[in-house]
């Protein structure tokens, strides 16, 4: 049965989810919002729940602004006021005096109001509110306003966070996660920063053939005075546009970490490649689950089995109420037609899960097994490989580029007509 929070997320228009990838995380700050319909209310307590307003305070009360003005006359303002009003534009200013004489000078106001009206917008700029949206309003116009309020302006464009995770164990997702970074920094020619979260049997050291001597424990265990000059020296280089954050994979200790103990890491990240693909461990704890709710993007691996359906639609679940205002995971399905394996086909197994595959790879334990054992990834392997295409496709849909089209050869009409 399908949950209310699902529904709202289906509900949310392209337009939207376009405007709302734009905005970078919202820093630390408190925001009050006091509204006069339902219809205005809905979308900024839906902005509350964005993943791009962790470190934010978000608080929505009914009244609109002679509510916000007797609230404010005992409390301190918070870092931006949102306020909704019907009142048209001569009591709407008149209104607005009362709650500049309780207002702290260094908040920032929002009005949403209901009128059209460019002079009432000059003169609202003009007395120092922030901004003036006309109703109704939707999720992305909110966020939009906030992060252009609170980002720093010529602030540097943040790398995609793209994390890879298995339905189940041994479906495969370390693998595609590492020959997917390998198609991004190929066909783009972009830098892209593999990071493997599973530090204790982590495999992107031994796919890669690397051995560095630093990676990701020590970027951890720093993340106070992480920056971009110390993941520099943490990082290995795989090739000429992509470095790995490798993974101790020994077990001379614990690795217990509190739900937001990989953030600055990956912030840090983000700030110096244009594609942060994260390959993280089939567990469910707290770091876990925070960095899957974070990421911009997620991919599901999966084997086509019951086990690993049950999972997946429990992560689909999962994730789309954490993320009610992103896309929905994209589904990869692995090791398809395994000899003498009982399995579901593709659309059975997407058809509860509400997806599309993003891409399907067949079983193929020679050219995956020789790859593994010699440090290379497919594409080195065997260039013509079918799951070579998957993965090419897979970075494309990821990075939003589109697929290049071949050029289509002229008819025979067409190059008569060319001719003088």
């Amino acid at each position: 049965m399908e949950s209310t929070l699902t529904a709202e997320t289906d509900a949310l228009g392209p337009q939207d989810r376009q405007q709302i990838d734009k905005v970078r995380p919202i820093p630390r700050i408190s925001v009050q919002a006091f509204c006069e319909t339902e219809a205005v209310a809905k979308p900024i307590e839906r902005v509350g729940s964005d993943r791009r307003m962790s470190k934010a305070h978000l608080k929505v009360q009914m009244g609109g602004i002679r509510a916000a003005s007797e609230h404010f006359q005992s409390a301190p303002t918070p870092n931006l006021v949102i306020l909704e009003s019907k009142l048209p534009p001569v009591d709407l200013l008149t209104e607005l005096e009362l709650l500049a004489d309780v207002c702290d000078p260094g908040s920032k106001v929002v009005i949403i109001g209901h009128y059209n009206d460019v002079p009432l917008y000059r003169d609202l700029i003009h007395r120092g509110i922030s901004e003036y949206l006309v109703a109704p309003v939707s999720v992305g116009d909110v966020m939009t306003v906030i992060g252009e309020l609170f980002v720093a302006e010529g602030a540097e464009p943040l790398g995609r966070s793209i994390a890879f995770v298995g339905a189940k164990g041994g479906v495969g997702s370390s693998t595609i996660a590492h020959n997917v970074a390998w198609s991004i920094s190929k066909l783009f020619s972009t830098d892209v920063v593999l990071a493997d979260l599973d530090l204790a049997f982590g495999t992107a050291n031994i796919n890669f053939d690397q051995d560095p001597a630093q990676g990701i424990a020590e970027a951890l265990q720093s993340a106070e005075r992480i920056d971009d000059v110390y993941l520099d020296r943490l990082l290995a280089q795989c090739a000429e546009h992509l470095s790995l954050l490798a993974a101790p994979s020994v077990l001379d200790r614990t690795y217990d970490f509190e739900g937001d103990a990989f953030n600055a890491l990956i912030e840090t990240a983000q700030r110096g490649a244009p594609a942060v693909l994260l390959d993280v461990p089939h567990l469910w704890n707290e770091w876990t689950r925070t960095v899957l709710a974070r990421a911009d993007q997620v991919v599901i691996t999966a084997v086509p089995d019951l086990a690993n359906l049950r999972n997946a639609k429990n992560l689909v679940d999962t994730l789309t109420k954490m993320r009610p205002n992103d896309t929905p995971p994209f589904l990869l399905l692995n090791q398809l037609a395994m000899p003498k394996r009982p399995e579901i086909s593709a659309a059975e197994f997407a058809e509860p899960l509400g997806l599309e595959p993003l891409g399907e790879i067949q079983f193929d334990p020679a050219i995956f097994g020789n790859a593994a054992n010699s440090g290379r990834m497919i594409a080195e392997t065997d260039a013509k490989h079918a799951s070579v295409a998957v993965f090419n496709h897979v970075a494309h849909a990821l990075t939003g580029r589109g697929e290049a089209k071949r050029a289509k050869k002229p008819s025979l009409l067409g190059r008569l007509r060319k001719k003088p």
